[in-house]
């Protein structure tokens, strides 16, 4: 079966699950998945049963979809990803984006937990994506382009909507929760960065660096999507601090920082 018909297939089976247009799709990174135990009234899909729908194997990645209500907006959740990482390819780890755009939603929201390079970028804080490096990520549009979605050579002027960062902006204004711009930088993994790496990162201009996001927001703008990228900073990047660096320090600065996170993202949601 070629990749469009996967594709058609999911989008197929989810359609029937709800009756009006959807708002929104976000995806929950690490720890991040209490926002989805606030969507009101939710369906939920299980990965596994969506055709084609890939399945994630880390910790913090419960694996299912939530489709219900959300700061009055009719929202669809992943709570949870997958990673290049885990031995996925692209067209794997992007193919919720374009089952997303094969389901008419024109917003995606898409969050991680990442390390912070920036002095000013410390553990438990948030940020909002100005910009990514994508120069180590494998091209999640190599292959035959699909023409139904975007161009063969798509543009990447503004991969994080000026628009929906200015909706950031006045959410982190009226709840208080501080929110930093941040240029994020992607790794492959599964192994965290070298000192080596960081300070190559830095000399760059990044301000923080992770294992996801860049792939989903690159195949969304291919699909004209509008994006919003955010980050929970849960720790120093590499040589930053004497801590050595562990999944499970992720898991818990990201489960300390969530009520914050999940009043700020549904403000946002709330005024797109």
């Amino acid at each position: 079966m070629q990749y469009i018909d996967q594709i058609n297939e999911a989008a197929d089976f989810l359609r029937p699950s709800f009756s009006q247009p959807i708002d929104l799709a976000i995806i929950l990174g690490s720890g991040l998945g209490p926002l989805a135990d606030q969507i009101k009234a939710p369906k939920i899909i299980p990965y596994k049963d969506i055709p084609h729908f890939p399945t994630s194997t880390i910790a913090g990645h419960a694996g299912c979809l939530y489709l219900g209500t959300l700061g009055n907006k009719t929202i669809l959740a992943m709570k949870g990803r997958v990673h290049y990482y885990e031995g996925y390819d692209m067209k794997e780890v992007t193919f919720p984006i374009r089952v997303f755009s094969k389901l008419n939603i024109q917003k995606l929201i898409v969050t991680n937990a990442c390390g912070g390079i920036r002095d000013d970028l410390k553990p438990g804080d948030l940020a909002y994506l100005t910009d990514h490096f994508s120069l180590f990520c494998p091209s999640p549009l190599r292959g035959p382009n699909l023409d139904e979605f975007g161009p063969r050579f798509c543009d990447m002027s503004e991969v994080y909507d000026h628009e929906m960062i200015k909706v950031a902006l006045d959410a982190s204004k009226t709840t208080g929760i501080t929110i930093k711009p941040s240029v994020y930088a992607y790794f492959k993994g599964p192994r965290f960065e070298t000192p080596a790496d960081i300070h190559a990162y830095r000399v760059m201009g990044a301000d923080t660096v992770g294992m996801s996001t860049v792939p989903e927001a690159i195949v969304a703008r291919h699909c004209d999507m509008n994006v919003l990228g955010l980050s929970l900073i849960t720790n120093k990047a590499a040589g930053l601090s004497d801590q050595k660096l562990s999944h499970q320090e992720v898991q818990e600065m990201a489960d300390l920082a969530s009520k914050k996170f999940v009043t700020l993202v549904t403000e946002i949601i709330k005024n797109l």
